[in-house]
Formats: structure tokens, sequence, C-alpha cells
């Protein structure tokens, strides 16, 4: 008789900790999609990027408004999580995209890129699939370090996170710089 007098109380307990487990749960995802709708802000990372998603391919990047945002935005996955940065990008007059990070070799994001690696790059409130990959050749790093100037010269001053560097700017041997290219 006792284990059955047990058993409806040990139930209840059962029943108030998954119940209790649930909520909580549900409370952190619906915590985690509101912050990802606000950040990544200017130096705290965020979770998924929202907007309008571009299926359609980019073979141009000079048509979109790559050169014309302040800051792009780059999510990748960090393990199990989604991991958005701000950062800077700009399209060469080829064309090309590329994504611009001084002293790379500290950040956490950079560290999670592997060749090939899936990612989605936010333009203003457009979303694009997109394939990242280090540039090595230092040629290509030369125009891409080139773009980044030019485009700088350009950008916001209230809003810049980078000092307007000079026209001659040489690059520097800490900058890395990711090639990206379209998913669809």
């Amino acid at each position: 008789m006792t284990n059955e007098a047990l058993t409806p109380k040990h139930f209840d307990l059962k029943l108030w900790i998954g119940g209790g487990s649930l909520a909580l749960l549900l409370l952190l995802s619906i915590g985690f999609m509101v912050f990802s709708s606000i950040c990544p802000c200017a130096t705290s990372p965020g979770g998924f990027l929202y907007g309008e998603r571009v299926d359609a391919a980019v073979a141009d990047w000079n048509l979109t408004t790559a050169n014309q945002e302040n800051l792009c935005q780059l999510q990748i996955w960090a393990g199990i999580r989604p991991h958005s940065i701000n950062l800077n990008c700009m399209a060469t007059p080829e064309g090309d995209l590329f994504l611009s990070c001084s002293v790379c070799d500290r950040k956490y994001w950079a560290a999670r890129v592997g060749p090939n690696e899936a990612a989605f790059l936010r333009l203003g409130e457009l979303v694009y699939p997109v394939t990242l990959n280090r540039e090595t050749d230092p040629a290509a790093m030369d125009r891409s370090f080139r773009a980044r100037v030019l485009k700088l010269q350009h950008t916001d001053l209230e809003t810049m996170v980078t000092p307007r560097p000079p026209l001659d700017q040489e690059r520097f041997d800490h900058w890395w710089t990711f090639r990206v290219t379209s998913r669809s």
C-alpha cells in the first residue's frame, strides 16, 4: 500500500519538474529570438539574422547595397547555435565581395569558419545565403583591401567603426579577408 500512496506524489513531482523545464526552455527560446531580432549590436554578437531572403544567385555584388551599407551582418554556426556579427564588407570593381577582418586570429567567429563555410549575409533588410572562404592570395587580398579603403572614404562618419584610412593605405599584415560567394 505504501508504494501506491507514494506513486501519485512522485508522479506529481515529475509532472511539475517536466512542466517547469519545458516552460524554462520555451522562455529561453523566446528570449533568444527577441535577442536575435535586436543584435548583432555594435560589439555584441547576435543569433539569427532576420530579413527578406534573397534566393537568386548574385554574380556581381556591385549590384547590391554592399558598398552603400556601413556594416554588413554575417551569421555562421558556432556549434549548435547561430552566431552573427557586424563587420565591414566591400565589393571590388570586378563585382567580387569580401569581408574585412583586422587581427582576425583573435576573433571568435573567424576561428569557426572553415573552407566553403555556409553562412548568411545581411545587407540592409536583405539576407543572402552565402559561402565563405578565407582569401590567401596576396593579389586578391590587395584588391579586396583597396576596395575597403575606397568604401571607407564614403562611409557615414557618425556610424563609422573603423577610422577612415588614407587613400594610399597599404594592407596590414594582421588583416584577413574572406571571399563571399552566393549559395543560390
